[in-house]
């Protein structure tokens, strides 16, 4: 693997998080104008995402390569979890503590596990980039403001750390996918199982399952295309030249993006501490270049 192969993974991972970013706001302006549940956005946001990349397949003659063995299932299903644990947690605790909470225990689960199967401690590297890494969403997280956040703080932690885990094991399962199939095979296999797996928990859910406005529908068509389809399609490319470990701590430029977002859209105010852990957050980024 060429170094400009792994820092092009790393600027894709990246790209991939900056676009997460923006769906815990993109979740808060849809719920402003109707009260769809978080399960039911979740279930169009992956239901939208298959209908396109399997048409991106259909049109370059590709459809038939679509292979749904056991591990894509697992990851569809567990990309499914991740994202409706976190847009509960975005309603119960705000946009800026459920994503920093979510991605910052991915990087550590990984980080041990790649350390227990290859009997090798981390080296010290690695811990300087994840204790940085760690220590900024720390800080980004206790001083984020929280005007705009949820009133149950505890349950909203909850639901982002068993988010954060859930991102982990799609990771982890989806690095040894791509390199076998494209990203492209990859990202339409699993958002098909997880919108199959999600739609009947939407349907359970309550709520509207639709609106009669057209911008809640154009934002669930962003969601879809730009937070799921794309940003999934570069994460996947990313990881086939990138740890998995590493992946996650790239993959922090989400909290960054969803920070300034926060901060400029819904009046989520960031004290100094919170600007210094996302400044942190990029210093670790680029200590994996």
């Amino acid at each position: 693997m060429s170094s400009l192969s792994a820092r092009l993974g790393l600027v894709q991972i990246c790209l991939a998080g900056v676009l997460w970013g923006t769906g815990g706001l993109v979740l808060q302006i849809v719920r402003a104008i109707t009260p769809m549940s978080v399960l039911t956005v979740s279930a169009y946001r992956m239901l939208i995402a298959a209908v396109v990349l399997l048409a991106v397949l259909a049109v370059i003659g590709r459809l038939s390569d679509l292979r749904l063995d056991l591990r894509t299932v697992v990851v569809g299903v567990a990309t499914g979890l991740y994202q409706a644990l976190y847009f509960a947690s975005v309603v119960a605790v705000g946009v800026t503590v459920s994503t920093v909470v979510s991605l910052g225990i991915a990087p550590a689960l990984l980080l041990a596990g790649e350390a227990i199967a290859s009997r090798q401690r981390p080296t010290g590297r690695q811990l300087v980039v994840l204790a940085t890494a760690l220590t900024g969403l720390v800080l980004a997280s206790a001083y984020a403001g929280s005007g705009a956040g949820g009133d149950r703080p505890v349950t909203g932690i909850l639901l982002a750390i068993a988010s954060g885990s859930a991102y982990a094991l799609t990771t982890a399962i989806g690095r040894p996918l791509v390199q076998q199939r494209s990203p492209l095979l990859v990202t339409a296999g699993a958002t098909g199982v997880g919108a199959v797996f999600l739609t009947p928990l939407a349907l359970l859910g309550g709520g509207p399952l639709g609106s009669s406005s057209v911008t809640v529908w154009a934002w669930l068509v962003y969601l879809g295309v730009a937070t799921m389809a794309l940003a999934y399609g570069l994460l996947y490319a990313g990881l086939r030249t990138t740890r998995s470990s590493a992946a996650t701590v790239a993959s922090l430029m989400e909290p960054v993006a969803a920070s300034v977002a926060a901060a400029a859209v819904l009046g989520e105010r960031l004290a100094a501490p919170a600007v210094a852990g996302v400044v942190l957050i990029l210093v670790a980024v680029a200590g994996l270049a």
